[in-house]
């Protein structure tokens, strides 16, 4: 599979993952790729100790109506969530993006909860726990070894996604600890929601750095939260661009050493329809008072407003240990724009250095109607000789190599 475009990352090879084309987030630990699918509602494992010649080696498959969309891997454990298959149970995407989907699957039946799996045998995971999470359960999961998961979950008692922090020192048996939501989100006692109609607060993803953890909350925008004590974390500071600049935050990667923050706001849109979402930089040399410096540049060697389906940033790199780390090269998933690499040495002007925009696909497993035909890169590994493993809604997994600016 050739790029369509491609500057600085060589494409090594290609897999179909089974069969399942679908793929969202992606995991590589010890030779092998964990993906979650987004539609095909499990997990593949694929043997990469030979980059070149990918093999499919598992699936696990979720129970009905539930996707595993989301994982982390370390040493020997996976971590997955168990949530609604909203994309195969058809809920609309405007609606989703929209508001809270509590309403929408309220009738729907589906496992919501977090799965441990003991990767001793990397091709063979083995379930050795699962943490029931009422409401939606949840949707992502910051896992790199130590006691604590931080998840994003839907809870009952809660309109939508707020951190749930997860002991993990009993593998066996994980436990709520602590929990964090922004003001009008809990649902108990008669308080409603405060945001705006057709906004949706929940909280997407959250990554820690330290005693701090850096929460991308949709249309609410970025809440910096102490969790020193993870029974009783604690609100730092909380910054909200929307409006003007339109929400759906979605992505954040704190760079302690130098005291920065990027965060990518994602473009769940078709056709530039709402406008541009931007990859942002901000300073948080004072976590109490984080100030943005500078936005990203956007890819404009094509139309990809034009190309057909969502153009703009899904996720970062997120500097994962063992695999590459930088605090100056910048790895964003960009929809039908492929994957691009930045450099930011100079925080103030980030520049574009790499990208590599893969072919469309041959076969769509995206059961929503009326979807085009083109590449939506979703997530991207990067290992620590920089070969990179880049997901799709429909594609498979391209491998390719960095090659540097």
């Amino acid at each position: 599979m050739n790029a369509v475009a491609s500057r600085n990352i060589k494409f090594i090879s290609h897999s179909d993952q089974g069969g399942r084309g679908d793929g969202v987030q992606v995991m590589v630990n010890r030779g092998f790729a964990y993906i979650g699918h987004g539609f095909s509602n499990g997990i593949t494992v694929i043997d990469v100790r030979d980059p070149k010649n990918p093999k499919a080696v598992n699936f696990i498959a979720c129970p009905p109506n539930t996707r595993a969309h989301h994982l982390q891997t370390h040493g020997d454990l996976l971590l997955a969530v168990n949530g609604p298959s909203v994309w195969t149970m058809q809920v609309s995407q405007e609606a989703y993006f929209s508001g809270s989907s509590a309403e929408q699957l309220k009738d729907q039946r589906f496992t919501g909860g977090l799965r441990v799996y003991d990767l001793s045998r990397p091709e063979a995971p083995r379930e050795i726990a699962f943490l029931p999470l009422g409401g939606l359960g949840p949707h992502r999961i910051w896992y790199v070894g130590g006691r604590y998961a931080y998840v994003s979950v839907h809870l009952p008692e809660f309109s939508d996604h707020v951190l749930v922090i997860v002991d993990m020192a009993e593998l066996t048996r994980p436990q709520v600890v602590g929990k964090f939501w922004l003001p009008g989100m809990w649902s108990v006692g008669g308080e409603q929601p405060t945001w705006p109609k057709g906004r949706r607060y929940a909280l997407h993803h959250a990554l820690v750095a330290g005693n701090l953890a850096y929460g991308a909350w949709r249309d609410g925008g970025l809440a910096v939260i102490d969790v020193a004590d993870p029974k009783k974390p604690v609100l730092v500071s909380h910054r909200n661009w929307d409006p003007p600049f339109g929400g759906g935050t979605h992505s954040p990667l704190p760079l302690p050493d130098r005291n920065l923050l990027v965060v990518a706001d994602e473009a769940n849109f078709a056709d530039c329809k709402l406008g541009l979402r931007y990859i942002w930089i901000f300073d948080v040399r004072v976590p109490a008072n984080p100030v943005s410096i500078a936005t990203f540049p956007v890819p404009d060697e094509a139309e990809y407003c034009k190309k057909g389906g969502n153009f703009g940033p899904h996720n970062l790199w997120e500097n994962r240990p063992g695999a590459f780390q930088s605090s100056q090269i910048i790895f964003a998933t960009m929809h039908n724009a492929g994957v691009r690499a930045y450099d930011i040495k100079n925080p103030f002007a980030p520049r574009e250095i790499a990208y590599f925009v893969p072919s469309d696909p041959k076969r769509m497993f995206d059961p929503r109607p009326n979807r085009p035909q083109v590449i939506q890169s979703c997530d991207c590994f990067v290992d620590a000789d920089g070969v990179m493993y880049l997901t799709d809604s429909n594609a498979g997994l391209n491998i390719m190599q960095f090659e540097g600016a």
